[in-house]
Formats: C-alpha cells, structure tokens, sequence
C-alpha cells in the first residue's frame, strides 16, 4: 500500500525516529501504525511505544477536597482560549464546578448537567455554564470529573500542578490513626504521579498482552546481537523488572527522593505514623488530552487580516 506523509510524520512524532527510518517501517508492517512502532523499536529506533502528547485545548483542571480527606474531585473545563483559562471569572467558575461535584456527586455526566446547582438550588448546572459562557464571552466545556472517596482512616491526596495544567487524585487506605502527616503523604504521591506519569498502580494491573510485547520486543532485540537463548531470557527478566519500575505507580522511583521507590516511601511514613499506608487508585487529568487542537498560522493570519 502507498504510505502518506501524514502517516510518516504522525509515526516520527510519537516514536522520535528519523523520517526515512518511519517511511521504511511503514512499508515493512503494510501502514500498520501500532507495528511500525513496534519495528522501529526492536531496530532501537524509538525509545517509547508511545505518543507523549502536550495539551491540546485551554482551560482548567481543578480539585476541591472534604474537609476531613475522605472526598475528592477532579473536574477539566476548557475554554477557547488561554486569556480566558487565566481570567478570574472562569477560574472562579470553574472552582465552583468542582465544589458541586464534590457536595452532590453526580454518576455522569448527564446527571451533573441537569442537577440543581448546589450554589443555587433555582438553576441547573447547565444553566450556570450557559450563563458563564454568556458573561464570559467565549464557548466553555465542563469536559470531565473523577471522584474518590474512602472509608475508615483511609484518605484523598490531591495536586494541581502548573495553575490548572495537570491534576492529580489518590486514593489510600491506613490502619492507623489519620492526621496532617498522611495528607502530606499523599499529596507528595499526587504530586509524583503529575511528574511520573505511571500507567498502573502495581504489577497485577499490567495486562498479560502489554508485558507479552514489551517481552517480544527485548527477545528480538538481544537476538539481534547474536545472544544464545538460555542468556537472552535471563537478560529478560532483568528488563522486565525494569519495565515495571517504569510504568507500575509503587515501584518508580520517588521524584522527591530517587534512592527509593513509591513503596519504600509509604512504607517509611506509614512506620512513622504507627499504621500501613495502602495505594487503592490514582487518576490524572492532563488538560485537552486526547484532544486536537486548532492548528494556527500566524502569518497567514496576519496576511488574511491585511487583506494580502
């Protein structure tokens, strides 16, 4: 089949590969994107499987906590642009969103539109955002939310990093009697996630296909040095060992202290707090993740503008 330059570019941006290494990689797997990936890094061409995506819309991510930890929220509203995203009304706005899923806990998305508005019960959600949008002068999204709550000692840790850019839940249990010292914990674990971006919480989350390619992946690369197969599967445990500490949350290593991991950081605060501090789940929301965003040409803009 004939290979696009979008199709090479789109490969060159999630791999980091050069152009004519994507192109002949293409030709190799038939324009399959997820096996030219796959090509180029068992060629030790591309250094990730996948695309490290920045923000592609504006606006908001927020957080709002219980008072006593037990409850959290996460909620991603965007706006058109980033003038508006930094303007006091919409970050106001947006803060209230967060309040309202946090007090009613709506299932979906439907349901939080329509719900009465816990700041006014004489308005729906849907109708505070028509009435922001109105006053604010610019389309708006109440995009996503994502709510936790524990039981017993257990807490909610947050983190916003970079004003609205990134947020962060997570969730633990304890056996101990909670105070300051866990929220701090947990923010610090919050805060870690925003940096470390780990794709699950510990090894049994793995899929068995995810490992099962990462492992093709390294047998083919050591059978290209000519390693016999008895040292090529001991080299692949060590690999594998490594690859969970890459993406498994309790083995990173922690970005406040890289002589330890996750884990060993809870397990030294937790011995400090008389209790086991137990990860349960983490969300991050990246603001406009996933989606495109308008692509602008500023000198045609200003061309356009002259009349050119």
């Amino acid at each position: 089949m004939a290979i696009t330059a979008a199709q090479i570019n789109e490969l060159r941006k999630t791999t980091g590969a050069g152009m004519l290494d994507c192109k002949k990689a293409l030709e190799e797997v038939d324009g399959n994107m997820e096996q030219a990936v796959d090509y180029l890094r068992k060629k030790g061409l591309a250094a990730a499987s996948k695309k490290a995506g920045r923000a592609a819309t504006e606006g908001m991510v927020a957080t709002a906590l219980s008072a006593d930890g037990k409850k959290g929220v996460l909620v991603e509203i965007n706006s058109e642009t980033d003038f508006v995203a930094k303007n006091d009304k919409f970050q106001d706005f947006v803060k209230q969103v967060a309040e309202h899923v946090l007090q009613k806990d709506p299932a979906d998305m439907d349901a939080l539109l329509a719900q009465a508005f816990a700041g006014d019960a004489a308005k729906t959600v849907q109708t505070l955002l028509t009435e922001a949008i109105a006053v604010i002068g610019e389309n708006m999204q109440i995009r996503r939310f994502a709510s936790f709550s524990v039981a017993g000692n257990g807490m909610v840790g947050s983190y916003i990093h970079a004003g609205g850019k990134i947020g962060v839940l997570v969730e633990a249990g304890f056996d101990g009697a909670a105070d300051e010292r866990l929220a701090a914990c947990l923010r610090d674990v919050a805060m870690h996630v925003a940096a470390a971006s780990p794709s699950y919480l510990q090894r049994s989350e793995v899929p068995s296909d995810v490992l099962e390619r990462e492992k093709e992946i390294y047998r083919d690369k050591a059978r290209q040095t000519g390693k016999p197969d008895n040292i090529i599967e001991k080299i692949l445990e060590g690999q594998v060992n490594k690859f969970y500490g890459d993406i498994c949350l309790v083995e990173q290593a922690f970005v406040k202290d890289p002589d330890k991991s996750v884990q060993k950081y809870l397990d030294e605060t937790g011995k400090a707090l008389g209790g086991a501090i137990t990860l349960k789940r983490f969300t991050k929301f990246v603001l406009g993740e996933g989606l495109e965003k308008k692509e602008s040409d500023f000198a045609a803009e200003v061309a356009a503008a002259a009349g050119l």
